[in-house]
């Protein structure tokens, strides 16, 4: 297992006093040993909910605002699926620059250990702005948290994120519309290419307000010569009725 997967740290509050909590204070709550060890053993993790209802209309609700978007992406256009998507501009809305920044430094630690795992020289520092000035120095300063939209009949084709030289090993997805509720279908679908092997796919369904952390683009397994690397993509499944909104949280910047 890699060094720096595992630290000790206070068991979750109960659900009830988690409503209480700033989205700082629910980040810091969350148990962070065990979500690394998921990460660590299967490449994703999902966390119990770090939004509120309102918090997740309160965002959804900004998808008309073009101000405060620097790109409107149709995929159908460049034939990444159907639906669209739109990236901030920034400064970031609060409650998205709170979730980037809060929880970058908890996945610091898992992507560090990663890239030890693989014998790869990169290291990540602990703040996000630290890390964001090292994306600025390699052309990378745009914005790259987003807003996805789908409706009956969208889909997002299989892919990574990845928008320049620098790519942080993780991301995360906040599910900002309740399945069965608002929209039927829309899984998460992560697909993980396996050396001499066929790929492994993996299908989440998560509640209005959890977040999906996963690989953005590979992740070392153990096998017995050692660590190797594993490739992912992930992608959304055909929406067949209502409307799927949800954040992307991307950590490292675009050219």
């Amino acid at each position: 297992m890699p060094s720096g997967i595992l630290m000790n740290s206070n068991m979750p509050r109960t659900r009830q006093k988690r409503r209480d909590l700033t989205i700082t204070e629910r980040i810091a709550d969350l148990d962070w040993p065990s979500l690394r060890q998921t990460l660590h053993d299967q490449g994703y993790a999902l966390t119990p909910p770090v939004l509120s209802q309102a918090e997740c209309q309160e965002l959804i609700g900004l998808y008309p605002r073009d101000e405060l978007f620097r790109s409107h992406i149709i995929r159908a256009r460049y034939r990444f699926g159907r639906g669209d998507y739109k990236y901030f501009r920034y400064p970031l809305p609060e409650v998205v620059q709170e979730l980037r920044e809060t929880t970058y430094p908890h996945l610091a630690e898992v992507a560090n250990a990663w890239n030890q795992a693989l014998g790869l020289e990169a290291s990540f520092p602990n703040e996000h702005s630290k890390f964001l000035a090292t994306c600025k120095r390699k052309g990378q300063d745009r914005a790259t948290p987003l807003l996805l939209h789908y409706e009956p009949g969208d889909f997002n084709c299989l892919h990574q994120d990845l928008y320049g030289d620098i790519a942080f090993p993780l991301q995360l997805t906040c599910f900002l519309s309740q399945p069965g509720e608002e929209y039927e279908g829309g899984e998460f679908v992560l697909v993980e290419q396996q050396p001499r092997a066929q790929s492994k796919p993996h299908v989440i369904g998560a509640q209005q307000g959890q977040a999906l952390i996963f690989a953005t683009r590979f992740r070392p397994v153990q096998g017995t010569r050692g660590y190797y690397r594993t490739a992912l993509r992930h992608g959304v499944s055909t929406v067949r009725n209502g409307a799927r909104y949800t954040l992307g949280v991307i950590y490292h910047d675009a050219k």
